[in-house]
């Protein structure tokens, strides 16, 4: 589990500083937060520090769009210490004072070109520079992105202090326990060249790219109709719907999942054997 790298380090630094949350007090003020692009993102990285925070008094929090303002607002006043969320539901309860960010210690900014990508620059920016959380050299800040075009350099350079810049492999590169294959197809065609490899697959895990949220579904009730059982994921689905469609995918229910890049990454899927572009997609990275 990639998001243990820096989940892991940054908990512990908190437990031995000493937590300074409590219950009683209206407004919180997490010494952690974590801002991801999707709320699936946000969602797995919140489990994953609720599991590693057990047996302790470290309370983790999750906030993202999609779901009851009122229970995510009950889960928060009953204690944060650690606050993962997506940019526009974190923008709300910090505005509406429900979080303060002056006592952040840790800022963890996961997936950064994809939020770049998605639009989210003016408003984690507005998070950072202009909602009270301590200047970046009185905090510590960690990023993560699978690329690292000029705006990421950019943005590095504000939001980070003196920072170091660390890389695992080839920068857009793949890792070479990855076979790729091209196979060229005419538009007509390129249904039938899909369930010929699903029916070569069997019940392996297949994830496929499509770049619409209507070819998302168009394919999943094609596919589903050819006897391959498969759902799909898109940012038109109502957030219990995403999160069904990943359970019965990743317990194996579903052993094929349709996705727009909503599902393009960070998400950790154990045991995905096959990958497909069904749709070229629109940009390199």
């Amino acid at each position: 589990m990639f998001q243990a790298a820096f989940l892991l380090p940054v908990m512990t630094s908190m437990m031995n500083a000493g937590l300074t949350s409590s219950s009683f007090s209206e407004t919180q003020t997490p010494q952690a937060m974590c801002i991801a692009p999707t709320r699936e993102l946000a969602n797995q990285i919140y489990l994953e520090a609720r599991k590693f925070a057990h047996g302790t008094m470290l309370r983790p929090v999750v906030c993202y769009g999609g779901v009851s303002v009122s229970h995510q607002l009950r889960q928060l006043q009953s204690g944060c210490n650690l606050l993962v969320g997506t940019p526009g539901r974190l923008t709300d309860f910090i505005e509406k004072g429900k979080v303060s960010l002056k006592g952040l210690q840790f800022l963890i900014l996961d997936e950064a070109d994809r939020m770049l990508d998605m639009g989210f620059e003016p408003a984690i920016r507005r998070i950072v520079e202009s909602m009270g959380m301590p200047d970046k050299s009185e905090r510590q800040t960690l990023m993560f992105s699978a690329t690292f075009p000029e705006e990421i350099q950019r943005l590095a350079g504000d939001f980070l202090n003196d920072y170091l810049f660390l890389t695992v492999g080839r920068v857009g590169g793949t890792t070479s326990d990855i076979e790729q294959t091209v196979i060229e197809v005419t538009d007509n065609e390129k249904r039938d060249r899909l369930t010929q490899i699903l029916g070569d697959a069997g019940t392996d895990r297949t994830l496929v790219f499509v770049e619409s949220k209507r070819s998302a579904d168009f394919l999943a009730i094609f596919l589903s109709g050819e006897g391959f059982p498969t759902t799909s994921i898109h940012g038109d689905r109502l957030q219990q719907e995403r999160e069904e469609a990943l359970d019965d995918f990743r317990k194996g229910r579903c052993p094929v999942l349709i996705a727009t890049n909503v599902a393009a990454r960070g998400l950790d899927i154990d045991d995905v054997k096959h990958v497909i572009n069904f749709d070229l997609p629109s940009d390199i990275d």
